[in-house]
């Protein structure tokens, strides 16, 4: 089983997930099995990291 993980460090839509995205599930990682976290790379609470992991 694959898992994805995406991030982008600008949660204020400037950024986005969606070629990480593209690029995982090209790589064969059912969209399902995908994590994602929009938060600066200084934070350490990254719930969807936790998740994936």
């Amino acid at each position: 089983m694959l898992i994805g993980y995406m991030r982008v460090s600008k949660a204020d839509g400037s950024q986005a997930t969606d070629l990480q995205r593209d690029a995982l599930i090209a790589a064969g990682v059912d969209p399902v099995h995908l994590y994602e976290d929009q938060a600066s790379g200084m934070r350490e609470d990254r719930p969807g990291l936790t998740s994936c992991l």
